[in-house]
């Protein structure tokens, strides 16, 4: 097929994405034929919509060390290829511990018996064999004030923690965030285990993990439906004693191999010199991963191939990568950034996309308020699309971490929060919930975003030192989310992060 003139593939861009974008011509039109060409085919008919819904409907949920995952895998290699990327390949790493859930089931005994609706926590050890039978105990919401009404009754009983709907982002980092220090009290209580309410209504059961470390946790832990959840709480402030039996045999597999996904388009000038676009190709395993983020896994193959229709390779590198292990603390992130250390001076950025399919407005810049102005001009050209709403925040959550930690400048796309919330981690998030008109402008923005990293003439920053990322932890917060998730000595040991 013969390539449109510049000026035909500027209209059609522009056509494209006016239907798109609700009449708006957003692309400015004194932008470059090539990345004129980007919007228009990432727009166009792409073969994205049948990656996703073969990575989801086929492949399924995605949890890290299990078949579905290697299948998963697989499904990368060949969409990539397909996309016409110069090279693909797997890079392999250790997660710490493999994990099954076992066929999870909690039964009230007393004061009615009836069967709550529950699901292991990921990564909790399993019941005692035969299930454990105890007391339930309303722990509120695991305050310390909470544990010390509780005293010696928590000895051996299950704690049944209360939490309040999920409604925004700041909750669900609440939810994340609280969780440590309840499991820190109810190991010290000596409490047989946790039932958490769920933060969904209508029954909605969804799972996470509440460390960051890729190991089972200290003690059994199960998420419960919450109108069920709060039968028993009704009960126990009613005065009437609780009494369960928690069957969840759960298995531990010891440490397992995991493989991230790399595929690339070589630069035509400085080659040496990376841009990376990520996201994570693992899921949990009640849905089939929709939106966290297979949504945003089939983006990046397609800005693979849309950055094709430029008709020339771009001036630098453009890195593929498909994260694994995101789930049980970025450990697939941090092994390629341990991995490529030696590398990292050449990482111009790093751009995460994981907020399901809600439309981006910018980038979260990790902190980095000097790459600002980089990035405002290379979005420049789809101003009209008021996509460059930036912030300087920085945060413990996706793939961008390591990087962030190493000084290398990272952008993650700042979304519309959309229904991500809802079926986060949830049996819901499956592909009928994908919004992919929204996924076709994300991807034009990020294959737009990613184009202009490399074509750049001069980089949006440097790469900082080890003492001002600690200076940017330290103003940002970060340090404090790395201390409470127990990450903060792996940066003091130098086992994660930039050594100088």
């Amino acid at each position: 097929m013969q390539k449109a003139p510049p000026r035909i593939a500027l209209l059609l861009s522009l056509a494209l994405t006016a239907a798109l974008a609700g009449g708006q011509a957003p692309v400015a039109q004194q932008t470059s034929p090539e990345v004129a060409a980007i919007v228009a085919s990432a727009l166009g008919p792409s073969p994205l919509e049948e990656n996703l819904r073969k990575l989801t409907d086929e492949v399924g949920g995605r949890m890290s060390g299990t078949p579905a995952m290697r299948r998963a895998v697989a499904w990368a290699r060949e969409a990539f290829r397909a996309a016409g990327v110069d090279r693909v390949t797997t890079e392999q790493f250790a997660m710490p511990e493999g994990w099954n859930e076992g066929a999870t089931k909690l039964e009230v005994l007393a004061p009615v018996a009836f069967a709550p609706r529950a699901v292991s926590l990921g990564w909790s050890p399993a019941a005692p064999v035969g299930g454990l039978e105890t007391w339930v105990l309303d722990a509120g919401e695991g305050g310390e004030a909470d544990f010390a009404r509780a005293g010696v009754t928590a000895r051996g009983a299950l704690l049944l923690v209360h939490s309040g709907l999920l409604l925004t982002l700041e909750d669900l980092f609440g939810e994340y965030i609280r969780a440590p220090a309840i499991i820190d009290r109810a190991v010290a209580a000596g409490a047989a285990g946790i039932l958490w309410i769920s933060t969904r209504e209508h029954g909605l059961l969804y799972r996470h993990v509440n460390n960051l470390r890729g190991q089972v946790d200290r003690l059994p832990q199960a998420l419960v439906a919450r109108e069920d959840a709060l039968r028993m709480a009704r009960y126990l402030a009613a005065g009437q004693a609780v009494r369960a039996r928690l069957t969840m045999p759960n298995r531990a597999e010891g440490m397992t191999v995991e493989e991230n996904v790399v595929a690339e388009i070589r630069g035509r000038e400085k080659h040496d010199e990376v841009v990376i676009l990520g996201a994570h190709l693992d899921s949990w395993d009640l849905g089939t991963g929709a939106l966290d983020n297979g949504c945003n896994s089939a983006l990046v193959v397609d800005v693979a191939r849309a950055l094709r229709a430029a008709g020339r390779a771009p001036r630098r590198t453009v890195r593929f990568i498909l994260f694994s292990g995101e789930e049980q603390g970025l450990i697939g992130s941090w092994a390629y950034a341990q991995a490529h250390r030696r590398e990292l001076d050449n990482v111009v950025a790093v751009v995460i996309y994981d907020l399901g399919t809600g439309r981006a407005r910018g980038y979260s810049l990790g902190g980095r308020a000097d790459i600002e102005t980089g990035v405002r001009e290379i979005l420049r050209p789809l101003d009209s699309w008021d996509v460059n709403r930036h912030t300087t925040d920085a945060f413990v959550g996706t793939d961008n971490f390591d990087f962030l930690l190493e000084g290398v400048p990272n952008l993650v796309a700042n979304q519309d929060v959309a229904n991500y919330l809802v079926n986060y981690h949830a049996s819901s998030d499956t592909f009928d919930k994908v919004e992919l008109r929204e996924v076709k402008l994300n991807a034009a923005l990020a294959a737009a975003t990613v184009w202009g990293l490399a074509e750049r003439p001069a980089r949006i920053g440097r790469r900082q030192t080890r003492v001002e990322v600690e200076k940017l932890l330290q103003q940002t917060g970060v340090d404090q989310q790395m201390k409470t998730f127990g990450l903060w000595p792996e940066w003091e040991r130098g086992a994660r992060g930039r050594q100088q």
